[in-house]
């Protein structure tokens, strides 16, 4: 109702929105819980690296044992996941052996000509001279660098590199150890630990919710092993295409390309910034051939690699993966980024399964029709 006044306007009556203490309780305990989840990932943030990398790993190898479970006689899983994973080992220590003494050889060989790179280019002398003479680079860095190190502590401060230093090694060498071995765990108790993920499903919904399993599963693991062929071939091409100009650090470069490749988007613009900079150092004509290969390749992997791979597997517009690694790499920087399409990917198979499955709702008006509907064929009956 409305109340009137003396002066016979009216005003609509006042409501008053009362919460029970109920309500008002459990919505502080949400918050407070997620205060708490925020606050134990962002402690343990390490670790559930670790984890997503492992994850990552296990997806990565995961199609590898069931073929052989499938095709070649091994029906315990146990031994196809020993027979892939140490087949992997072999092939990792392999690369390895092969690899690191050229890639650390060549990678001292880099550190010790970058000063004299340096030096060429604080003189404008060499390829990237113009920078200097031009622009005056050198000036530039220096003032955008004039209000770091006004501090002392000298001896201090190289102490502190030191532990640092050491500590970051202490903690990539235990991560690698613990990456190891729990992608071994997750291979061999990830269908076990998936089984009892259904179990507490409904028996009538166990079905529907194995197949969007199924989905999720078929786009994280076809993106990744997508991704993965996708990096190989671009350090790859890229170290051939180095060796054949004669560019010093091939070896070492490709790497940096196959791991920067993995990164989507953004990784494979960086890593042709860099070493299309390092082949413009060594000469003028291999840093322009090396900048229009990158140029190529990268049309070819957006237009003809990429689209076959994710439209396949993830089954994203570009838009969405556009979007998606925005907000990934916002929120967890690279790894958000890596980790930004298989979750849209999985958000897709989701949002389908509950498109599919959702009541169907009857308007109004054709309840009604329904409605009129059953005495006229009662009347027509009689």
């Amino acid at each position: 109702m409305a109340d009137r006044n003396t002066n016979g306007r009216v005003y609509p009556e006042e409501r008053v929105v009362s919460f029970r203490p109920r309500t008002i309780a459990t919505s502080a305990a949400v918050l407070l819980a997620l205060t708490v989840v925020i606050l134990v990932v962002w402690v343990a943030r390490h670790a559930i690296t670790w984890v997503l990398i492992s994850l990552f790993f296990a997806l990565a190898l995961n199609p590898a044992v069931e073929h052989l479970q499938r095709r070649r006689g091994l029906s315990r899983r146990g031994a196809s996941v020993a027979t892939i994973y140490i087949a992997a080992l072999l092939v990792l220590v392999a690369i390895t052996a092969l690899l690191v003494p050229p890639l650390v050889r060549q990678v001292g060989e880099l550190a010790d000509a970058a000063p004299g790179y340096v030096n060429d280019l604080t003189h404008g002398r060499g390829s990237l001279g113009f920078l200097e003479t031009k622009y005056h680079l050198t000036e530039r860095v220096r003032g955008a660098l004039s209000g770091q190190g006004a501090g002392g502590g000298g001896i201090a401060t190289g102490a502190g590199t030191v532990v640092s230093v050491g500590r970051g090694i202490a903690t990539g060498l235990a991560g690698v150890i613990t990456i190891i071995f729990m992608t071994l765990f997750m291979l061999l108790e990830g269908p076990a630990w998936i089984e009892r993920l259904y179990a507490l499903v409904p028996a009538d919904s166990q079905p529907r919710w194995r197949a969007v399993g199924n989905d999720i599963y078929r786009t994280i693991g076809g993106y990744i092993s997508g991704n993965l062929l996708i990096s190989v071939i671009a350090g790859f091409t890229t170290t051939m295409v180095l060796l054949t100009l004669g560019v010093p650090y091939a070896l070492a470069l490709g790497l940096v390309v196959a791991v920067l490749d993995l990164i989507p988007l953004a990784g494979a613009t960086l890593a042709a910034i860099l070493v299309s900079v390092v082949a413009f150092l060594d000469s003028t004509t291999a840093g322009v051939i090396v900048a229009v290969f990158f140029i190529v390749y990268q049309q070819l992997e957006n237009h003809i690699l990429q689209p076959v791979v994710y439209g396949r597997t993830v089954q994203l517009s570009p838009l969405a993966v556009l979007v998606s690694i925005l907000i990934g790499a916002e929120l967890a920087g690279v790894l958000g980024a890596l980790g930004a399409i298989p979750v849209a990917g999985s958000l897709q198979v989701l949002l389908r399964d509950w498109l599919a499955h959702r009541p169907a709702r009857t308007s109004p008006s054709a309840e009604g029709t329904d409605r009129g509907a059953a005495p006229a064929s009662a009347s027509s009956r009689r």
